[in-house]
This record gives structure tokens, C-alpha cells and sequence, in this order.
């Protein structure tokens, strides 16, 4: 059960709406419910701010139609990360109201992903740049650019703009030094995230892609190049793991 939903519940029950007994029963599945072949974190929403999301890749369809069914009840939205087109059929099967972002294999369920025009209107404590090194590593940085805007963020985005010609990037150096928190996607050797690092001064996420030439070892040459970079405030999240990067930018921003 996310935030919303008890709050509602709980002025449900002051009004004299709902009883005492009704929403205890709506709440018995806290902190989790039980399905056998998984947990569902029920109570994850009230206690970090955003709800579970349901990781697609590894589970079967059944498996994921039975996550998303079960947390309708519970919350007012589901995201769903790795999601095949395959697998967002299966799910718009049960919810029409699902929404498939096909670069960033997200999908929503519930809710809206915020506008550009309501987050200008809130009191923002920055703009979440997400920079990718190369035209490859777009997918991996849309599933950033989806996560923090789903999670309530002003997101602007700067691709292609890697090492190979670093002109690319100065020419935008001005949005690197205004923006809040900087995510740098990159694969290949990994270098760009450094070279943001020692430009800036705001916190910078480092993601590296699978993307690149034999040597690369599938995105462990950029992660461990970016785990060694020299420059300060650059943190590392695992290969491919855009969401890891949107949802840690979003708990910096707020």
C-alpha cells in the first residue's frame, strides 16, 4: 500500500466512511503478502517514499500478471522494469490502462508519468541531467530519463556526447554546471563519467552499458573503469541499470 492510498484510507475511517474492521483487513497484508513464488513489499512505499517495482527479466508472464494484479489492489501505480513487448501485451490484457515505453522497456500502470509543464510548477531542488556517451546507450539511459520522471523529477536529457569528440560535450558544459544531479551512461572503456566528475560539482551517477567490442566483456571494462575513475563525487551503479541510476537520482533530489 502506497502513501496515497493510506492516506485516503485513513481519512475514510476519521470521516466515519469506512470501519474500523474494513481497514484492518485492507491493511493484513502489511508489511508483505505471501504468493509462494514471490513477496510482494507491500509496505516498501510507505517506508522509502516510492513504491516495489516489479523487476521483468528472469520471471515468467504468469508470474508477472500475477505481481501486477495482486499490487492493483494495493497501490495507486506500478512500474515494471525489463519489460518485453511480449510481456506488456500480457500485461495490457489486465490493464488497459498500461502505458509501454518501448526504449526504456518500462511499463506504468495507474498512473502518469509527470509532465515537463507540472514539474515546472513545483518547487524542484534541481533538473536531473542524463547524459549518454554514445547514440548505443540511449535505451539504457531512457530507462534513467523514465524512472526519475515517473518518480516525480524534472529530467533533461544531452546523448552522444562522448569522449571520442569531447567538443560535443563542452559545447553544453552550461547545463552540466547548473544541473542538480548528473547521470553519465556509457560504455565501451567507460571514460565519460570521469570527465564529467572533474568538471563538476554536483553528485554524478556512473552507468555502464553492455555496449562494445569483445574486450569490453560486455560492460565489465566500463564498470571497473568507472569504479576506478580519479575523479571525486562519481558513483557507480551495476551494468545496465538505469533504474538503479533514475531512482538514486531521485532520492539525491529530494
Amino acid at each position: 500500500m502506497d502513501r496515497e492510498r493510506l492516506e485516503r484510507l485513513l481519512e475514510q475511517v476519521k470521516d466515519g466512511k469506512v470501519g474500523v474492521d474494513e481497514a484492518l483487513n485492507q491493511l493484513r497484508s502489511l508489511p508483505y503478502e505471501d504468493l509462494g513464488f514471490a513477496k510482494l513489499d507491500e509496505h516498501r512505499g510507505l517506508r522509502k517514499g516510492f513504491p516495489e517495482v516489479i523487476f521483468c527479466q528472469g520471471k515468467s508472464l504468469e508470474q508477472i500478471v500475477k505481481i501486477v494484479e495482486v499490487h492493483s489492489q494495493k497501490n495507486s501505480g506500478i512500474i515494471a522494469t525489463k519489460v518485453s513487448p511480449e510481456v506488456f501485451e500480457g500485461i495490457r490484457k489486465r490493464r488497459r490502462d498500461a502505458v509501454y515505453y518501448n526504449e526504456a522497456r518500462i511499463v506504468l500502470v495507474g498512473k502518469k508519468r509527470k509532465s515537463k509543464e507540472s514539474m515546472e510548477s513545483r518547487e524542484l531542488k534541481g533538473v536531473i541531467l542524463v547524459v549518454s556517451a554514445g547514440t548505443s546507450d540511449i535505451p539504457v539511459a531512457e530507462e534513467a530519463v523514465v524512472t526519475a520522471e515517473i518518480l516525480g523529477n524534472k529530467v533533461e536529457k544531452l546523448y552522444d556526447v562522448g569522449v571520442a569528440g569531447v567538443h560535443r560535450l563542452l559545447d553544453h558544459k552550461e547545463r552540466l554546471f547548473e544541473a542538480g544531479v548528473i547521470i553519465v551512461v556509457a560504455g565501451m572503456e567507460g571514460a565519460l563519467p570521469s570527465l564529467v566528475g572533474g568538471m563538476v560539482e554536483n553528485p554524478v551517477i556512473a552507468v555502464p552499458t553492455s555496449i562494445g567490442y569483445g574486450a569490453s566483456f560486455e560492460g565489465l571494462a566500463a564498470l571497473l573503469g568507472m569504479l576506478n575513475t580519479c575523479a571525486p563525487g562519481v558513483v557507480v551503479v551495476n551494468i545496465d541499470n538505469g533504474f538503479g541510476a533514475g531512482y538514486f537520482a531521485s532520492v539525491i533530489s529530494r
